[in-house]
């Protein structure tokens, strides 16, 4: 394992900044709309990065964070529609174009609701910290505008879009990461009329279960996985354990909490309940070989803030693979 990031490049200056600070592996999304995207688009994405001598492996696809009617891509699991249909023959040829382009894998969320979060708190020297705290989310907002979805009806869909896409990523040997609804909210639990199937961690169990590929498998976030737990200091490793075990596990969001299940705040690495050595230790443990990426850094002062605050979650992931590879 080593690691990557998917922040993104704005500038050749980004990219070199990257090399200069040791991180020689990418994930990062082709410019333009998805609709013009070919397979020309990401070579040129990559050769861009292999100028400074880094390896530009996994793309997320426009299946992102947000409210789903804010993707691209987002009328897949909005239910049987035309609009779906085109939109997964348009993914298959995605996947088809990554590995002529000789991508490793695509990354992806299956959410409509996107990240949910409450008013920020604040940490060490002020900076501001990302929060959720599911007593105070707004009860009141208007239900889900593309219409209901319980578990049931998310399942289906889900389990839809696997059908379809996994063969074709078996034949062309992508694999597709799927990363988790974030927060989850509890089992049996619906916000707007939907569920957040993926937010918890049986729910990727019967992910992963639902279609047993190779091929389909999970963009593991540890801050999600321990935001859904009671006790993450004590959960998570058999979490990572789990899934890593299995060989589920394709890429890897490392960053840290404190709380747990509906009421956490997200914080610098060192800081957070989970021990983050032992975390790295566990990932090794069972073998998993690929990026471990900096995520969600705390909100800080100063100009580049977020530039500054990746550098630093660079330097302490370099200083734990160091420590768990000797």
């Amino acid at each position: 394992m080593y690691i990557g990031t998917q922040t993104r490049c704005r500038t050749e200056t980004d990219i070199e900044v990257l090399a200069q600070l040791g991180v020689f592996n990418v994930d990062q999304t082709p410019a333009g709309p998805w609709a013009e995207w070919r397979a020309d688009t990401i070579k040129s994405l990559r050769d861009r990065f292999d100028n400074y001598g880094i390896n530009l492996e996994m793309i997320h696809i426009p299946l992102g964070s947000q409210s789903a009617f804010k993707n691209e891509a987002g009328a897949i699991f909005l239910g049987p529609s035309d609009a779906r249909d085109r939109a997964i023959d348009r993914m298959c040829e995605t996947v088809r174009m990554a590995a002529e382009a000789g991508l490793r894998g695509l990354n992806y969320n299956i959410t409509l609701l996107g990240h949910l979060r409450t008013e920020p708190r604040y940490g060490r020297g002020h900076a501001r910290l990302s929060s959720f705290e599911y007593d105070k989310l707004d009860q009141s907002t208007a239900a889900f505008e593309g219409g209901p979805a319980d578990e049931d009806e998310m399942w289906e869909r889900i389990d839809h879009w696997l059908q379809c896409i996994i063969p074709v990523a078996e034949e062309y040997k992508i694999q597709m990461a799927c990363h988790p609804s974030d927060p989850g909210i509890g089992y049996g639990t619906t916000y707007r009329g939907v569920a957040r199937v993926l937010g918890m961690v049986d729910g990727f169990k019967k992910f992963i279960a639902l279609y047993d590929s190779p091929y389909n498998g999970l963009n593991f976030c540890l801050g999600c996985m321990a935001e859904s737990l009671e006790n993450p200091a004590e959960e998570i490793y058999d979490v990572i354990r789990y899934f890593g075990s299995r060989k589920k596990i394709f890429n890897v969001h490392f960053r840290n909490i404190k709380g747990g299940l509906r009421n956490f705040v997200e914080v610098f690495p060192d800081e957070g309940d989970v021990d983050m050595l032992k975390a790295l230790r566990a990932f090794k443990e069972v073998g998993y070989e690929y990026m471990i990426m900096p995520d969600h850094v705390p909100g800080i002062s100063g100009p580049e803030a977020a530039q500054v605050g990746f550098a630093y979650t660079y330097g302490y992931i370099h200083a734990l693979l160091q420590a768990v590879n000797e």
